[in-house]
């Protein structure tokens, strides 16, 4: 198993047109984001990075929604991944699509976003699976410098093992996206629906729903006692 950790310098993608079959990927995240936002509840959402802020999230109970990336146009903050400007637990949930596939410190860059989370917060992230079509295609060579296999593919039990170090509970996963859909939309849902049934595990994308988790230290106290010291009985 190679480290997650690279010298090697990767440029992210800042939207999905930029990613072969990016927006048919789009779509089968924003289906997944949907269910969830109505499940959604705070103050404060993070949206990180370019493909993050591509996905619609107008309709989630949270209403102040930070978007930061460095090109798109969507974005209303621009910071550096790893350097967040936040002050400690400022936000209720975090998006992160497909960016620890792009991050050349992806351990790194979830105990910042772990910094600025909120206790009981909800993390959402999204990548792509290498055992899949998605990650064969990227073993030809004509297609290693191009999105998304420009950048990692990471096991999303990989991912969950992570999540588990920094006390993250995932209540929800999935892959999904079995074969992309370029021409024959009804061909390629109905190709879809019976692949996803019987072959789960060789989906392209995965979609992770983790839960931060903070137990407090609870003082456990001694259950010993102190011997009486030996004393001469006294005589009246």
């Amino acid at each position: 198993m190679k480290p997650a950790r690279t010298l090697k310098h990767i440029e992210a993608p800042y939207t999905w047109s930029q990613v072969k079959h990016g927006e048919w990927m789009a779509k089968q995240l924003q289906a997944h984001l949907d269910e969830w936002c109505p499940k959604l509840f705070g103050y404060h959402m993070l949206k990180l990075g370019g493909l993050s802020c591509e996905l619609a999230s107008g309709h989630c109970n949270i209403q102040h929604q930070v978007c930061i990336d460095q090109y798109n146009p969507l974005h209303n903050v621009i910071a550096d991944t790893l350097h967040l400007p936040f002050l400690k637990k400022s936000f209720d949930t975090c998006i992160l699509a497909h960016q620890l596939d792009y991050c050349n410190d992806p351990h790194r860059l979830l105990r910042e976003v772990d910094r600025v989370m909120v206790d009981d917060g909800y993390l959402i992230l999204t990548g792509s699976n290498p055992v899949s079509w998605l990650g064969v295609k990227g073993l030809l060579p004509w297609n290693r410098k191009k999105y998304p296999w420009r950048g990692q593919m990471f096991m999303p039990m990989r991912v969950k093992d992570w999540l588990g170090v920094l006390n993250y509970e995932v209540v929800y996963s999935d892959k999904f996206a079995v074969l992309p859909a370029t021409r024959h939309l009804a061909c390629s849902a109905w190709a879809e629906s019976a692949l996803s049934e019987h072959f789960p595990s060789l989906g392209g994308l995965y979609f992770i729903v983790a839960r931060k988790r903070t137990y407090p230290l609870k003082p456990i106290k001694p259950t010993w006692k102190l011997r009486r010291q030996l004393a001469p009985l006294r005589v009246n």
